[in-house]
């Protein structure tokens, strides 16, 4: 990634890859969204660029792959090069990690993704099927080595204690990851939250911190405690590297610059305000169903996406 600092946007360091990135990323489900169509996807995207936004999020099964063919597109004609990419697999085996891998690199029209993630780590089992000899970390481990990725990380929305038993798992194996995506949000904090089990871990072994659903699609906002702005800094406020936030117009996108624009650390008076007004509604994790229910386990819904099961027995 060649450098594309803009005065008005933050930069952090992603963990110990000692990549500088900007403190918003872009997510790239909402660019194939029903309300978004190719053309003002291309906007979006290349208007983030140019205003300094360098993360790029996508994954592998967003809208049936549209989301990183539209992404391709769009970085094309030099944006490739301003750009710290990142895309994710769901594949569990090698073998379908390694295929999932492979078409995300010609949807998105690249010789390299400079990070890839294992998507949905939501099940106690994902870290023993990502990390037995045929799985998915050897697939991604052996794609490294072939200059097709230059890190690895994973997601997960669903409970903190399966981000740490994947840490666990891993370095049972010897692995440390790059980088670990998870719901860093003001709701967060007062449920299952990952905030205050996985973020320590984090920080503390120097791997990247990405954030997401600040707003929970929104349904954060529907509680009346905290506006978009408020969220976002709130996000920007934890040790993260990057927050992910979802953006399907150009409205939006400028939303999440405004943040950006107008972030000042808070002090702990600020942070426990914002807090306290939203603890009554999170209490029950009702306004983040991606923890309690399966609305949002895309590989619950097609459970095909993760590949026949490692090692079985034929």
């Amino acid at each position: 990634m060649s450098e594309n600092l803009h005065p008005e946007m933050l930069y952090r360091v992603l963990g110990s890859t000692g990549e500088r990135v900007s403190a918003i990323g872009l997510g790239g489900f909402h660019l194939a969204s029903e309300k978004v169509d190719e053309s003002l996807s291309m906007r979006i995207v290349r208007t983030a660029i140019d205003q300094g936004i360098t993360f790029m999020d996508n994954c592998w099964d967003y809208n049936d792959g549209a989301s990183e063919i539209r992404m391709g597109k769009a970085l094309r004609d030099g944006y490739r090069e301003k750009v710290f990419l990142m895309t994710k697999i769901d594949g569990r085996s090698k073998k379908e990690a390694t295929k999932q891998l492979d078409e995300s690199l010609r949807r998105l029209q690249v010789d390299h993704i400079d990070l890839v993630q294992h998507h949905e780590v939501i099940r106690y089992e994902d870290p023993h099927r990502i990390f037995h000899e045929e799985g998915a970390n050897a697939a991604l481990v052996a794609a490294r080595e072939a200059g097709k990725l230059r890190f690895i990380g994973f997601t997960g929305h669903k409970d903190p204690r399966i981000h740490l038993y994947m840490l666990e798992v891993a370095a049972a194996h010897g692995f440390m990851f790059d980088a670990v995506q998870m719901p860093l949000n003001v709701m967060d904090a007062h449920y299952r939250s990952f905030e205050k089990q996985v973020l320590p871990y984090l920080v503390e072994h120097d791997i990247g911190v990405l954030g997401m659903k600040s707003m929970a699609e929104g349904i954060l906002l529907e509680t009346n405690t905290v506006t978009p702005i408020e969220c976002l800094h709130y996000a920007l406020n934890l040790p993260t590297s990057v927050v992910i936030t979802g953006i399907d117009s150009l409205e939006i996108l400028d939303q999440a610059l405004e943040a950006v624009r107008t972030f000042r650390p808070l002090s702990e008076q600020q942070a426990a305000s914002l807090l306290a007004r939203t603890a009554q509604a999170s209490s029950s994790g009702e306004f983040e169903p991606f923890k309690t229910t399966s609305v949002f386990d895309g590989t619950a819904e097609h459970p095909e996406w993760l590949g026949e099961e490692p090692g079985r027995v034929q």
